[in-house]
């Protein structure tokens, strides 16, 4: 192959078009779009949803939406407002105030379009009662840094917030409520997705206690006092308050995969999709992708070279040191710590929504060649891998990916090119 890294951006490329709203919202839209709709969402998809929504609805359309910092766009009818991710500030508070005034009084006939995407979380941030935007800010933080699934963490936002775990379906009713989505969590749970904002919530005030207990998060007396008292408990199955909602996932993770395996296809390579639901630890899942390669190239199995290896999921990381870099960025370091330049094999990791954790880039792009760039430069990747440095280990190398908010989300994307 001319060029794999080329070829690599490529399927990463292709991976988030195939998510895009732009591309796939109006496939879900109901035939009838000539009435009245009140528009809400967040996530860092919301504008780019709340314009596809415009450009589709023949119906008159006002409401808000709000998503991160500088992945915001110019609607008509729609207001966007941006605000903190990922740790939510009071922009996002104030925002989730104005949403739920908006829908706290309406009507049997109304309808809502709630567009929900990642990031939803912190984007959209009302703390219950008794707890402040600060209090949520320290737990938040901690969960960050814990090595958390996302799953777990959304557990104890939903359980600390006013609006999410359903609670801004019960705002909305008796309207009829459309929820329109994009998962960036692994196996597509809508009660996960943003923290479930719209759908009932299995979880419970227990379970978050539990979660704060197994990662030792000292969280405020307040957030304490408030998880153990019954009105912290969210919206269940069942409950009446959602006989007229609905809900859609519009874009997810297999679908991006699916997508940049077919184009392996097409260039006459072998694709292997391992899963679009893998977590744990960046680095020892790394090692275990790196492994896979390896053995791949040596033996040509479990798939025939030349191929790509492909995944996708949210892996998580314990940060312990002081370096810089998201999931992404640990899990490529870890993987050439793995390969040590094994010849032929060439990687890419990247987020789908353009930003690694909370840095200037969506990813890293590793060859064979890297590993004796760094040591030849003098950058030992060990010990940047055990200072979570994965930016500062390819900033260095320029090797990382760049490619600004793509206002899409479906999570990380991998591709190993095995030659």
């Amino acid at each position: 192959m001319e060029n794999p890294k080329e070829f690599l951006l490529e399927l990463f490329n292709t991976a988030v078009k195939a998510a895009h709203p732009a591309q796939v919202l109006a496939n879900y839209l109901p035939p009838d779009r000539s009435g009245r709709a009140i528009v809400i969402g967040a996530g860092k998809a919301a504008a780019s949803m709340a314009k596809a929504l415009e450009e589709h609805w023949e119906g008159p359309l006002s409401g808000l939406v709000v998503t991160r910092y500088e992945h915001g766009l110019e609607c008509e009818h729609i207001e966007v407002l941006e605000a903190a991710h990922p740790v939510p500030d009071d922009a996002g508070r104030e925002v989730a105030e104005r949403i739920m005034d908006l829908v706290s009084h309406l009507q049997a006939g109304d309808t809502v379009f709630c567009l929900l995407s990642g990031g939803g979380s912190s984007l959209l941030s009302l703390p219950a009662e008794g707890i402040s935007l600060s209090d949520k800010q320290q737990v938040n933080r901690a969960l960050l840094r814990s090595g958390a699934t996302i799953s777990e963490m959304n557990c104890v936002r939903k359980h600390l917030s006013a609006i999410k775990g359903g609670r801004l379906a019960k705002a909305c009713w008796p309207a009829r409520l459309h929820t329109f989505a994009i998962s960036d969590v692994p196996g597509d749970d809508p009660s996960v997705i943003a923290s479930g904002p719209t759908v009932a919530d299995p979880t419970t005030s227990a379970n978050a206690i539990a979660i704060l207990r197994k990662y030792q998060i000292k969280a405020p007396q307040s957030v304490l006092d408030w998880l153990n008292n019954p009105a912290s408990e969210t919206v269940k199955p069942n409950d009446p308050v959602l006989e007229n909602t609905q809900f859609t996932l519009i874009a997810t993770p297999q679908h991006a995969l699916e997508a940049a395996a077919a184009l392996v296809r097409r260039r006459g390579l072998t694709p292997m999709v391992l899963s679009d639901s893998i977590e744990g630890e960046s680095r020892e899942v790394a090692k275990v992708h790196g492994a896979l390669a390896i053995y791949a190239r040596h033996y040509d199995q479990p798939v025939t070279t030349p191929c790509v290896i492909i995944s996708g999921g949210e892996t998580s990381v314990t940060v312990k040191g002081n370096g810089r870099g998201g999931r992404n960025a640990e899990f490529l370091l870890s993987l050439a710590n793995t390969l040590k330049g094994e010849p032929g094999i060439y990687a890419l990791a990247a987020d789908t929504d353009g930003i690694d954790g909370s840095e200037t880039n969506a990813g890293c792009w590793l060859t064979p060649e890297t590993w004796n760039r760094a040591e030849h430069l003098g950058i030992n990747a060990e010990g940047c891998l055990e200072d979570n440095d994965g930016f500062g280990f390819f900033d260095a190398l320029d090797q990382l990916i760049v490619t600004g908010p793509t206002r899409t989300n479906v999570n990380d994307f991998r591709a190993i090119l095995i030659l």
